[in-house]
């Protein structure tokens, strides 16, 4: 991956103090700050109108620290799984179970129905 070290970066700052020279080089940093001001302002104006588009949008810390570190998220919503289903505990112990016996006859079984407090989703197809 690409690294600045401090030598490098002073190396740099030499090369274009020689190629723009004393004279050039005020000029060119005030160009480069006010493109960097207008820069700064666009992203403010897209990020507002975002923002109004999207209103319940996580702030741009909190996104910048999830593309940083995607495992974290990933982490705290299976935390938030992991404590709603303890607190759904209880009503899980309710839902009988059924087994299949393969060498009954189908006319005997009877399927269950499913609680209607409970969602079912058919299998993902994508899994297979």
């Amino acid at each position: 991956m690409f690294s600045l070290s401090p030598i490098k970066i002073m190396v740099i700052v030499a090369v274009v103090l020689v190629l723009l020279g004393p004279d050039k080089l005020p000029e060119v940093a005030h160009k480069l700050g006010s493109s960097w001001r207008a820069l700064k302002r666009l992203q403010e104006r897209v990020e507002a109108e975002v923002r109004e588009a999207i209103p319940d949008l996580p702030s741009t810390g909190d996104i910048a620290r999830i593309a940083r570190s995607p495992v974290n998220l990933l982490n705290s919503l299976a935390d938030r799984v992991d404590a709603k289903e303890d607190a759904e505990g209880a009503k899980a112990d309710d839902v009988p179970t059924y087994t299949i016996d393969p060498y009954e006859e189908p006319s005997d079984y009877q399927v269950p129905t499913p609680r209607p407090d409970s969602a079912v989703l058919p299998p993902d197809p994508s899994l297979n």
